[in-house]
């Protein structure tokens, strides 16, 4: 039976953070609708100064996502020939110019180069969200295997539901390896030797050794995960998306270059937003609060906790503006 897409998103707006249900029907499984929806709600929230935050969770009572639909990776290798490491190259190098140009995309989706196409639009997806401004928060109600994971790891934060649930990167069982960028980010998360380790061997994380490793930030009772989840989410949402975008491009790409070129995406984000309108604004009254009151202000214990709390350091502004 050819692969046959039935997966949706569930968007409940909750003002400035979405909450998002993703559905992907009796398995729970990620496809291209899943895929196509996701690259959509991205684009929004990104564009959206209102929205700051965006909290995902499964619509199944005890997975968060299944895996990608097997069906659908077997059926886009099946269609293409046999290929060496190198011809493998130069066809996903040639469907990341063919994604940036979308003039041939159409014509491309009909020969063996659709799924790498198609692969290149999700790791697209997924770079987004790691470029954006908006938090991305993976309330993990449960399990989560390849491409689950890999969705979670492309989160900004997780929080995983306590019980007999586990998350991690099976593929080496069906003869593939992660493809949904589970053999960087994991990596990134918790370490070269212990990521190399899970995904030879293929067996899962339980909640407990996700947290340990850092794979995930909170393990909570299931009851609690979306509540938990929301919560991160408003805490952080709070915090300049301006400067949220510029620290998630510098700790995201500039954390896995050279120091030097790290340096240099930290100093170009970095000047960006001490030249920004929210940057200036924030930096002149707090030295007018210092002037105020003859101590600086992040060294009075209240006010860096009503900081840590409202997102940016109180002062002597009479009103606060929504920080871009």
């Amino acid at each position: 039976m050819p692969y046959k897409d039935k997966g949706h998103l569930e968007i409940e707006d909750r003002g400035a953070v979405l909450v998002v249900r993703v559905d992907g029907g009796p398995h729970q499984l990620f496809g291209l609708d899943i895929a196509h929806q996701l690259d959509k709600l991205v684009n929004r929230v990104d564009r959206d100064p209102s929205i700051r935050a965006v909290v995902f969770t499964g619509a199944h009572p005890e997975r968060f996502v299944s895996h990608a639909a097997v069906r659908w990776l077997q059926e886009e290798g099946a269609a293409s020939p046999t290929v060496g490491r190198r011809g493998a190259a130069a066809v996903v190098r040639m469907a990341k110019h063919v994604d940036r140009s979308r003039l041939l995309g159409p014509v491309m989706r009909r020969t063996p180069m659709r799924g790498a196409l198609q692969l290149e639009r999700l790791h697209t997806t997924f770079l987004r969200m790691n470029a954006s401004g908006v938090l991305f928060v993976a309330a993990l109600n449960g399990s989560a295997l390849g491409l689950g994971a890999e969705f979670a790891w492309a989160c900004d934060l997780r929080v995983m539901a306590d019980g007999d649930f586990f998350i991690g990167q099976p593929e080496i069982l069906l003869g593939i390896i992660p493809g949904g960028g589970g053999t960087q980010r994991l990596t990134r998360l918790i370490g070269t030797h212990r990521s190399l380790a899970a995904i030879l061997e293929g067996k899962p994380f339980t909640p407990a050794e996700a947290l340990a490793n850092g794979a995930v930030d909170k393990v909570v009772p299931q009851d609690k995960v979306v509540a938990q989840a929301v919560e991160l989410a408003e805490h952080f949402g709070r915090r300049s998306k301006g400067s949220v975008a510029a620290a998630k491009r510098s700790v995201y790409f500039g954390g896995s270059m050279s120091l030097e070129d790290g340096l240099h995406v930290e100093r170009a984000e970095f000047f960006t937003r001490v030249m920004s309108k929210d940057g200036q604004e924030l930096m002149l009254d707090y030295m007018k609060t210092t002037d105020a009151t003859g101590e600086l202000p992040l060294y009075d214990p209240d006010t860096y906790a009503q900081a840590l709390a409202s997102g940016s350091v109180p002062g002597h502004r009479s009103t606060k503006t929504t920080r871009r």
